[in-house]
């Protein structure tokens, strides 16, 4: 049984649609990264999955309950992680988890003992006294991570958790992450825009416009593209990628103002490719692929080249 099993899933904000025909499935276990840019729709799938929005088309199941049918069963099965940490800056750590943990119904010293051990696990032991509003952002954020997992959730959704992080605190947010998954098991589904997170996914699904234009392991995602992919920069990019393709019999696309040429040798190609049309080429890139061209390649444009939507941030309930 899949932990998150979405079916077609299509959702509009009037004329808006956010989501087209999504279909997805995450096995339980595993890390999952939704990669886009802002305005990609990752957002909207995550409120859909957190019981906050009926999708308009399609359906979406936790743990096998449909959200939409059942959002009170699928809310004790799933922690959430905000944008911005949902704790009380005037409280300490320790109250803001107690508090929290109360409203799943712990209490007791089944609540403390749950409590400590996470305090543990991400580091803020010796910080339960402490002001929320005395804490680092990285700690925020860890102590955040904890409140989601009080309930011991078997799904997690994290909506851009290191938004504002420095390295070095992103970093140890990672490191929490993958002690909770060697403990745990915990399913885990990260949103993100930022290429380095989304490498470190067990399986990535890469959103654009709202369509699901790629999905697979990021090794997976790299090596379809081939060995080497060929950049060339150039005033006329469709004209070039058409004499490229016409003369090479070549799979060549245009995205943003460039012309890219996925090729297992794409050194050796280059210097071929000088003597055809050299006076065109303003510059050339020979690189392995990343992730970055992955979605180039799919989206048929540049990762930063879409405009921010107004879809809502998912936020904490106020």
């Amino acid at each position: 049984m899949p932990a998150v099993d979405i079916q077609q899933v299509t959702h509009r904000y009037g004329d808006h649609v956010a989501l087209r025909d999504v279909t997805l499935t995450v096995a339980p276990g595993t890390l999952f990264g939704l990669l886009g840019p802002n305005g990609g729709g990752k957002t909207t799938l995550f409120r859909i999955l957190s019981t906050l929005l009926t999708p308009s088309e399609g359906t979406a199941r936790v743990q096998d309950l449909d959200v939409t049918a059942r959002p009170d069963a699928v809310r004790r099965h799933l922690g959430v992680v905000f944008q911005e940490p949902a704790l009380d800056e005037s409280l300490t750590v320790a109250e803001n988890l107690r508090y929290h943990g109360a409203l799943y119904g712990l209490h007791g010293t089944t609540l403390t003992a749950r409590l400590q051990h996470l305090a543990g696990v991400f580091g803020v032991a010796d910080r339960l006294g402490d002001r929320v509003q005395t804490l680092s952002g990285g700690l925020r954020r860890r102590t955040d991570l904890a409140r989601g997992l009080l309930h011991r959730p078997d799904v997690l959704l994290l909506d851009e958790p290191t938004t504002g992080l420095d390295p070095a605190a992103r970093h140890a947010f990672w490191q929490a992450l993958a002690r909770l998954r060697q403990a745990e098991g915990t399913t885990l589904l990260v949103a993100t825009h930022l290429m380095d997170e989304a490498e470190r996914c067990d399986e990535v699904g890469i959103l654009d416009r709202g369509r699901l234009v790629a999905h697979g392991t990021p090794d997976a995602l790299k090596t379809a593209l081939g060995g080497e992919t060929l950049w060339l920069e150039t005033a006329d990019a469709a004209t070039l990628r058409d004499r490229v393709a016409a003369r090479f019999d070549l799979d060549v696309r245009v995205i943003g103002e460039a012309v890219q040429i996925s090729h297992p040798e794409a050194h050796d190609l280059l210097p071929a490719l000088y003597d055809a049309f050299g006076p065109q080429i303003d510059s050339a890139t020979v690189r392995r692929p990343t992730l970055e061209d992955v979605f180039m390649v799919h989206a048929g444009h540049t990762f930063e080249g879409r405009t921010t939507s107004s879809t809502p941030a998912l936020q904490p309930a106020s």
